[in-house]
């Protein structure tokens, strides 16, 4: 039975545990293919990313047809070309789609990072402001790190990202599945 907001209740999950320590168990696996070869794991990523774009690209186009003015059928159609443009290029070059999403990640870091430090600065008057303002720091290195290595980087670091989230949520999904069980 699930209630009003979504939640299953504890004796449901109880019932299931092994599926979710088996589902981790599946993801550790899968991390540790993926850290065994990064740069399929970052090719399999950038196959990924370029499926999911050119399914959003198909999804626009079909939806431009469903507009009423011509402005709208162009903007919609434009968006739907170039999301499907850029998911073909994904499969054609994978290595080039990968030093671009690698830039782009370098940069998404970094401005996560300093957006996170300003709102750190500006809780300073809250308690545990400083643990917003070194998730901020932290996370500006990261991309500083990412952006330096580029684009050599490029053909390991979507892998070693999906590597380790893989085997944080493969340990996550066990160490749940095993509290659940008690």
């Amino acid at each position: 039975m699930v209630t009003v907001l979504g939640e299953l209740p504890s004796s449901a999950m109880r019932a299931k545990w092994g599926w979710f320590v088996g589902l981790g168990v599946l993801l550790l696996v899968c991390s540790f293919i993926a850290f065994g070869n990064l740069f399929v794991a970052t090719v399999v990523s950038v196959y990924y990313v370029g499926m999911l774009m050119l399914i959003g690209g198909i999804v626009y186009l079909v939806h431009a047809f469903q507009v009423r003015t011509w402005e709208h059928i162009i903007t919609w159609t434009l968006n739907g070309l170039l999301y499907t443009l850029a998911g073909i290029f994904a499969f054609i070059n994978p290595i080039l789609a990968s030093a671009a999403l690698t830039l782009l990640l370098a940069v998404t870091l970094i401005v996560a990072g300093v957006l996170r430090i300003w709102v750190g600065r500006r809780l300073k008057s809250s308690s545990g402001w400083g643990w917003i303002l070194f998730g901020g720091i932290v996370t500006v290195l990261a991309g500083v790190v990412v952006a330096l290595g580029w684009p050599v980087n490029s053909l390991w670091i979507l892998g070693l990202f999906l590597a380790i989230d893989l085997f944080f949520q493969g340990w996550t999904l066990v160490a749940f599945g095993l509290a659940v069980k008690k």
